[in-house]
């Protein structure tokens, strides 16, 4: 098939992937690098407590992590995007290359404190996207039997944040019988799907880590640059043109009519 097929796309924007563009000799070297955010305040924090368990796992694996605290982090826009705590939670997004998100499940959806941290995270800043092209791992709690509704939830939002969400996930139902006095994750089939969506979040990451800018890069948005680019182009040339010296009018003249640079209004020399 020939682009002829394809009147409306532009050519100069369309992408063809091959194994050669995503092919990486030379990869970072450093551990993968994620951020882990939960949603209560609760001291007994149940999602707090399954977020800490991720955490030892993603460590064991080689994993870099970092857990943003909730606590005092503002509603939004209730303070300028200056305050410390909404500049931490959005440092801590661009530092990371893959993210897990824990909730409980509050009516059938998500907190409000896990929502108000994402909230706070941009669809874009300047030419940055903070999340964009990360990996995702979504879990929940719940307290009572198995439900899927947040990590369905918390799907849309990794989509809508342009994040790469892995194919696996963890719904903890009963979750106060999961952990331990010490908040530690009891032996169990919940247990061990942890540690497979740890697992393969940790693989997701270094798959995508490197490639992130081209795999989430759009034909749309090409387009976009490649018909802006053209119009500043063109808008160049006007204003070259625009600004270019007069020309000699009558110099003009006497090359085309050489009566008329010579001679009067009435056409006879003198």
């Amino acid at each position: 098939m020939s682009l002829e097929d394809l009147p409306h796309v532009i050519t100069d924007a369309l992408d063809r992937p091959t194994l050669e563009k995503l092919a990486l000799p030379t990869g970072a070297a450093h551990p993968p690098r994620i951020l882990i955010l939960y949603g209560s305040l609760r001291p007994q924090s149940f999602s707090r407590k399954l977020a800490l368990e991720a955490e030892r796992i993603l460590r064991q694996l080689g994993a870099e992590t970092r857990v943003f605290d909730p606590h005092d982090l503002p509603v939004l826009d209730s303070v300028p995007i200056t305050h410390p705590k909404v500049q931490e939670l959005r440092a801590l997004s661009l530092w990371s290359e893959g993210q897990v998100w824990v909730s409980p499940e509050r009516h059938g959806t998500v907190t409000g404190v896990f929502k108000n941290q994402i909230d706070w995270l941009p669809l874009e800043e300047g030419s940055v996207r903070p999340t964009q092209g990360r990996t995702l791992a979504v879990m929940q709690v719940c307290g009572g039997s198995q439900s899927f509704n947040v990590v369905n939830t918390l799907r849309v939002l990794g989509r809508w944040m342009r994040m790469v969400t892995i194919p696996n996930q963890s719904s903890v139902p009963k979750a106060w019988q999961e952990f331990d006095g010490s908040g530690r994750m009891k032996p169990s089939p919940y247990y061990d799907r942890v540690v497979d969506v740890m697992e393969e979040l940790f693989k997701f990451t270094l798959m995508v880590r490197d490639r992130s800018d081209y795999l989430v890069s759009r034909y749309s948005e090409r387009k976009g640059a490649v018909e802006a680019k053209t119009v500043s182009a063109a808008a160049g040339v006007a204003e070259a043109a625009r600004m270019a010296p007069a020309t000699d009018l009558v110099s003009t003249d006497a090359s085309s009519s050489p009566s008329r640079a010579c001679c009067g209004t009435s056409g006879t020399c003198s």
